[in-house]
């Protein structure tokens, strides 16, 4: 099929009337199908089944230096639990703190701290700073937009590239504005573009100049083992190490879970960041808590073991995971192809594609899709305050259906894109 921008009016017509029968038969067929959110699907959480026969036996609670892991204590995590992470990400075991089980919660205490305490190289805590500042690249993730939003901070929208936020952009509007407290990053496998931070970027990111002393980095590493293609699996340089060489060894922090690597909600979670950066929270977290669920980072160690066990898990994982990127991926080609009214990722890792629909058309695709019985995120949601200005992003999350109901959500998506779309370009013209 020709281009709809090349059809003529006649042609746009008679496929509009084509289109509103497909959708006026779509409609009449009851489906609830859901992709808003990028979950684990059963088949992936029954991968981690052992888990609940972790330990090795009856009264296995005993770390490897000793501590009882039954009783309060151990603010910093255990230390097979920080080396598992270390192994995981590259950081050293003394820069990592584990915590509870959530890098969210991590990166909302986090925001929360520095609000109300000055952080390491600050005079005044953040929310001080009644203009304050954060930079979202766009299209993101819409927790962390959440967070700054909550918080009162204005959110300045900076593009993604495939290797990275514009850096000629970031540099420019972190060297000027002090009220620029920081920036949040999905370095490996961006949600949703599925993009990965080159290391010209990671360098860049280092050692650019910030006019705010207490700028940070939120660099968040929610899929860091999470790949499709594990012949070409995506990396990143040691963030900390490249801030350290370029004389700002405070200006990250760096969180991971094993969420979606075990089991939502009941893994572990880490931070990495610097001497100054640890202490300062320490000296928080000691009023907030006396310490963290020992027993469950136990059990997730004695679980996953090692990087190399890892590894094996999430080969699996993938082999899940695959099927469905690449059905999405067919469908979308199959039926897009060439009509110049639909663009989207095609990620080697993580658990979103993303996609650009017809300018303007993003909000009826979603709402088309409904009424059809097919949830997608909300358009507007990968934008600070869910607002899109382009009205074109929407999030595609294949991870949860299983393959026949993703191939029936699919099928109704690429009719409601291409409804849309006709649909505007016919009020266009006329």
């Amino acid at each position: 099929m020709p281009s709809y921008l090349n059809m003529s009016a006649s042609e746009r017509e008679q496929e509009l009337r084509r289109l509103e029968t497909m959708y006026g038969k779509l409609k009449q067929t009851p489906r609830s199908l859901n992709m808003t959110r990028g979950k684990p699907c059963a088949e992936q959480l029954d991968l981690s089944a052992g888990l609940l026969s972790a330990h090795d036996h009856e009264q296995d609670w005993i770390a490897s230096d000793g501590t009882d892991c039954r009783n309060y204590g151990g603010l910093d995590g255990l230390p097979e639990a920080k080396q598992l992470f270390s192994e995981l990400l590259g950081f050293r075991a003394d820069q990592i703190m584990v915590l509870g089980n959530s890098s969210l919660n991590i990166m909302y205490d986090l925001m929360i701290r520095a609000m109300l305490f000055p952080l390491p190289g600050a005079t005044e805590a953040w929310a001080a700073c009644t203009t304050r500042k954060f930079i979202c690249p766009v299209p993101g993730y819409d927790r962390h937009f959440a967070i700054t939003e909550q918080l009162g901070f204005e959110m300045l929208p900076v593009g993604m590239n495939e290797d990275g936020p514009d850096m000629d952009q970031v540099e420019a509007l972190v060297a000027a504005d002090p009220d620029i407290k920081g920036i949040w990053l999905v370095p490996v496998y961006s949600n949703p573009q599925g993009y990965t931070c080159s290391d010209a970027t990671s360098r860049r990111l280092a050692g650019m100049r910030t006019a705010a002393p207490d700028f940070r980095i939120f660099w968040d590493n929610a899929y860091f083992t999470h790949h499709l293609d594990f012949d070409h699996p995506a990396t990143v340089p040691d963030i900390l190490e490249l801030c350290a060489r370029a004389g700002v060894p405070d200006r990250v922090f760096a969180v991971a879970s094993t969420s979606k690597v075990t089991w939502a909600g009941a893994g572990i979670a880490c931070l990495a960041a610097s001497p100054a950066n640890l202490d300062y929270i320490r000296r928080e977290l000691t009023i907030q808590t006396i310490g963290h669920d020992k027993m469950n980072q136990l059990r997730q160690v004695r679980f996953l073991r090692d990087a190399e066990h890892v590894d094996q898990l999430m080969r699996r994982h993938a082999d899940i995971l695959r099927p469905k990127f690449e059905l999405a991926d067919r469908i979308l080609e199959e039926e897009l192809h060439d009509l110049d009214i639909c663009r989207w990722t095609r990620p080697s890792g993580g658990y979103f594609i993303s996609l650009e629909v017809f300018p303007g058309t993003a909000r009826q695709v979603v709402s088309l899709a409904k009424g059809c019985g097919v949830a997608l995120t909300p358009a507007g949601s990968t934008w600070p305050n869910g607002v899109d200005p382009h009205d074109s992003s929407i999030r595609l999350a294949p991870s949860f259906p299983p393959l026949d109901e993703l191939e029936q959500a699919m099928q109704v998506l690429t009719v409601c894109i291409r409804l849309a779309a006709l649909r505007h370009l016919t009020d266009r013209v006329s």
